[in-house]
């Protein structure tokens, strides 16, 4: 499974025993997979300072979730022909030791491996200095996602526009890249050339009265020049005078005049804006995909730094002063298994607040003073990571 269990107990005896049989119980049943998170001691300030800093960092939890997964949805995007490689692409910095550093690993390890990054994040630092830091970062890394994403969609969208014209039937698409200057009569005062989209059960009709349809009608002159799936696209050469004499007799006969007048200056701005297009598409790829790939490793770090704080926190907050508290990492080993590791937890944590275990079992007992639904508070500090972000 991608999904992570970030809790935390107070750091005395009897708390530590109780991690200990936590251990052992979701080892021995085989419900989790668990290790320390090592969290750093911060400079706490005031109970007030932390309370705000709580809801802070709840909105910025959020946020920097909302961001990563839509920076791996624009990697899906960028990636369209290789949509099989993308996770390879949502990688994370290898870590603090100077071996790691230069290496990318799956998110999974990095979250079971996690450390502190003490030179990107000082610990001795106020902590909300930190978390302004971290705030500033992810800032800075969605605005420019967003003018990133916004050229290479626009650009995206251009090229997609021009392909579509060269999709579709006979009726609708463009025909730039079927006719050539030699189908035409051109630079004629008297003359010009018409296309006419006849149906496939119709080409001997056709062959045998389009010199009829109209007086002036040059003989001989049609030529089949291109054919999809309902019909074919026929030149046909007259006098300009009879124009929409012709038109009109050839729509009664089920004959379709496509309105198109060979332009070459137009012809070749078009051929030229597609293969610009093209070439500034896969100029804009690879720069942007290494974009995509350095910062989402970039935010991702961060968002796991916020867990962390949002951890250290709540801790303080839940079990007080002096700071003294466990932080354990469970990965549960399947979605089956997360109702009886939560009983788990429940039973052995219940002493931290009896009260709180008592209203899981019972969602009809409110918790004085708490305005988080039931479902959202336990005995025991918790948070959620799910690495699913292509879900």
């Amino acid at each position: 499974m991608s999904e992570f269990w970030l809790i935390s107990a107070p750091g005395d005896k009897e708390n530590l025993q109780a991690l200990e049989r936590m251990n052992t119980v979701t080892s021995k049943s085989n419900l989790s997979y668990n290790t320390k998170f090592t969290i750093p001691d911060f400079k706490v300030g005031t109970l007030d300072s932390l309370v705000g800093l709580s809801d802070e960092l709840a909105k910025l939890d959020i946020f920097a979730e909302s961001l990563i997964r839509r920076m791996a949805q624009s990697v899906v995007e960028v990636m369209e022909d290789a949509k099989g490689k993308v996770q390879e692409n949502l990688l994370a910095n290898g870590g603090l030791k100077e071996k790691m550093k230069c290496l990318k690993i799956d998110l999974t390890s990095f979250v079971t491996r996690f450390e502190w990054d003490m030179a990107k994040y000082p610990a001795k630092q106020p902590l909300v200095s930190v978390v302004d830091t971290l705030a500033k970062q992810l800032a800075q890394i969605e605005t420019d996602l967003k003018s990133r994403t916004a050229a290479y969609n626009t650009l995206k969208t251009n090229l997609e526009n021009l392909e579509k014209k060269s999709m579709g039937n006979l009726f609708t698409r463009t025909l730039s890249d079927i006719v050539s200057k030699e189908d035409f009569v051109l630079d004629s005062e008297y003359l010009i050339t018409l296309l006419v989209i006849v149906p496939k059960p119709s080409y001997v009709q056709w062959q045998k009265t389009y010199e009829s349809l109209s007086d002036m009608v040059v003989p001989r002159s049609t030529k089949l020049i291109a054919e999809d799936k309902e019909g074919g696209l026929f030149t046909v050469t007259l006098f300009r005078k009879v124009i929409d004499d012709f038109k009109t007799k050839a729509k009664e006969n089920k004959f379709m005049v496509r309105e198109f007048y060979y332009d070459e200056k137009e012809i070749k701005r078009e051929r030229e804006e597609m293969t610009r297009l093209l070439s500034d598409k896969k100029q804009q790829y690879g720069p942007l995909l290494r974009w995509l790939k350095v910062n989402f490793s970039e935010a991702f770090i961060a968002w796991i730094h916020i867990k962390a704080l949002r951890v250290f926190v709540e801790s303080v907050l839940r079990y007080g002063l002096p700071v003294n508290f466990q932080a354990v990492l469970l990965r549960p080993h399947k979605k089956s298994c997360t109702k009886r590791l939560r009983e788990v937890l429940n039973s052995v944590f219940r002493h931290l607040d009896e009260v709180a275990a008592a209203s899981i079992l019972d969602a009809s007992v409110e918790i004085p003073g708490l305005q988080l639904s039931n479902q959202d508070y336990f005995p025991y500090v918790y948070f959620h990571i799910d690495l699913s972000l292509l879900d």
